[in-house]
């Protein structure tokens, strides 16, 4: 770089916005900030939160500049309009004046740090209107530097003025969000941004095709300051011209046309076109894990366009080639079907990203999609049950006997463990005498649900054909007697009394077992020669007592 050659600047901090009409995306906050100054009712702490790069330190500025501007003769009063003509406010802009002093929490979080600020608090401005204090990243003080905070930040002087920046508002004590008036930066929508980065590409007299702008605006993920980067290195590598092909090498993105034949050949269970193609991805340099983040996004626009049709005319920034061809794929498949493959995409992400091969574990997952799409949804396998039941089956289903009717029962209650005991036979309504009886009864009329329920809490009082009366333990669903009252008339064809005990009963089925298992297990330990184990090899464990036949 020759001596005459000013240093470049990245676009970023080029074109940083210095007053409100300068901001994009962030309507509510400009109209709010704009009212509150113009009508002097100005709060004394702001709170700006939102994610990196939406312009939070940017806001705090233009904020700092707007309430200190005094104009080219320094009498004017504070502005929302344009403040180039102010010494003050060129200083602010500069980071050299004194009354505006920006701090960065994250390397100074100590209470020293706040006292410090605390002891400049009571001396009125040098020059500025009002003395400001920005702190960037507050969430990252210590609870004794906040604590300390807190009563200057409830009543400080009328000349002095706080704004706080984070992104991360869940840490900040209320006690301090409740004392500042707070705005959230929301993300900038992809097509303000294409819009924003084009007026830009046009002022540094760079030519760049629109889908290159979108392929940025996308990656941004809404970050204003991610994409101009983005811009900036595009610009570089491009030398003048920034095109789609080599915005897409850049961030190591799949062409979008690719990604829906993959996406198509997946779902429609065609394993070995969909495996080409993610080769043929691999080879041209797509990240694995981007890859199927891109066939997430898709599945999730296919959704909505499922969901709500008129979700279409309001696409993010897509070619309307493309567009189509998603609408079309959305028509031809169902919802249950869209939200298995959002599932298995979902955990596939994260299985490819924990990888030492991702390659190979995307061709996993892919493999994984295919078969799973000639697999029935629920509702269809359901419907041809009905339509077409087993030869042996009888008129309801029958209970399934052993540790699948174990599993079948545990998997109907999300609170239950993962291996209870083994279904009983049912037993004719007369004979129904215990607990047992009743869970294979409910079994018999397929209600595994409340078989399940009945299981893990039902204390039971008194059980005797046509009557249960039990105790019900505090995870019972409050409804459970009415429930068990109608499916047991169901399964039986006979009236049933079923009442809730205000007396405790005895040990549930599931404590029974637990029970036993413990029982055996202190039999177990009592033997010598397992005791006698035990004591030789200190860390191990007994994991499971198994019967002489099992292990033959």
């Amino acid at each position: 770089m020759s001596d005459s050659q000013a240093p470049y600047r990245v676009l970023a901090r080029k074109y940083r916005p210095q007053n409100f009409d300068d901001l994009i995306g962030q309507d509510a906050l400009v109209r709010t900030l704009k009212n509150a100054i113009e009508s002097g009712r100005i709060a004394h702490a702001f709170m700006l939160t939102g994610i990196r790069g939406v312009g939070k330190t940017t806001t705090a500025r233009i904020i700092a500049k707007a309430l200190n501007y005094a104009g080219a003769d320094g009498k004017a009063e504070p502005t929302t309009g344009s403040t180039d003509d102010c010494e003050i406010c060129q200083a602010i802009a500069e980071d050299r004046h004194p009354d505006v002093m920006e701090m960065d929490a994250a390397s100074r979080t100590g209470i020293d740090d706040i006292r410090e600020i605390l002891e400049g608090v009571r001396y009125a401005p040098t020059s500025a209107r009002y003395k400001v204090y920005i702190i960037d990243e507050v969430h990252m003080l210590s609870k004794a530097a906040f604590n300390a905070l807190l009563k200057t930040l409830e009543e400080p002087p009328e000349h002095v003025k706080f704004i706080f920046a984070t992104t991360e508002i869940r840490k900040v004590p209320v006690t301090v969000l409740s004392r500042c008036q707070r705005f959230d930066l929301r993300r900038i929508e992809p097509d303000v941004l294409k819009d924003y980065y084009g007026q830009i590409a046009e002022k540094e007299s760079v030519k760049a095709e629109d889908e290159a702008l979108s392929m940025i605006a996308r990656a941004a993920d809404g970050s204003v300051r991610d994409g101009l980067s983005l811009l900036d290195q595009a610009i570089a590598l491009s030398e003048g011209d920034v095109t789609a092909a080599q915005v897409k090498d850049m961030l190591g993105l799949a062409d979008r046309g690719l990604v829906l034949d993959l996406l198509e050949h997946a779902v429609k269970g065609e394993c070995p076109q969909a495996l080409e193609i993610m080769e043929d991805l691999y080879r041209k340099g797509a990240d694995p894990s981007v890859v199927l983040n891109d066939l997430l996004d898709i599945i999730h626009m296919l959704t909505k366009f499922r969901a709500v049709p008129s979700a279409k005319d309001s696409a993010q920034v897509m070619p309307d080639a493309e567009l189509n061809r998603a609408s079309e794929l959305a028509g031809s498949l169902s919802m249950p079907a869209l939200a298995k493959t959002w599932q298995i995409l979902l955990k596939g992400i994260g299985e490819v990203n924990a990888a030492p091969n991702p390659q190979k574990a995307a061709e996993m997952i892919l493999i994984r999609l295919a078969y799973a799409a000639e697999l029935p949804d629920p509702a269809e396998l359901i419907k041809r049950l009905k339509d077409n039941p087993p030869a042996n089956a009888g008129p309801a289903p029958q209970a399934v006997s052993g540790g699948d009717g174990a599993s079948a029962r545990a998997s109907a209650s999300a609170g239950a463990q993962a291996a209870v005991a083994p279904a009983v036979q049912a037993a004719p309504v007369t004979s129904v005498q215990s607990a047992a009886d009743i869970v294979a009864v409910l079994e018999a009329g397929g209600a595994m649900t409340l078989a399940t329920q009945v299981y893990l809490y039902a204390h039971p009082v008194k059980v005797a054909p046509g009557i249960f009366e039990f105790y019900p333990a505090p995870d019972a669903p409050q409804d459970l007697a009415q429930q068990l009252t109608r499916a047991l008339k169901t399964a039986t064809g006979e009236r049933w009394l079923v009442s809730v005990s205000a007396r405790e009963g005895g040990p549930t089925l599931a404590q029974e077992k637990e029970q036993a298992q413990q029982a055996a297990f202190d039999q177990a330990h009592a033997q010598p020669l397992v005791a006698q184990i035990l004591e030789i090899f200190p860390e191990s464990q007994l994991k499971a007592i198994h019967k002489k036949e099992d292990l033959t």
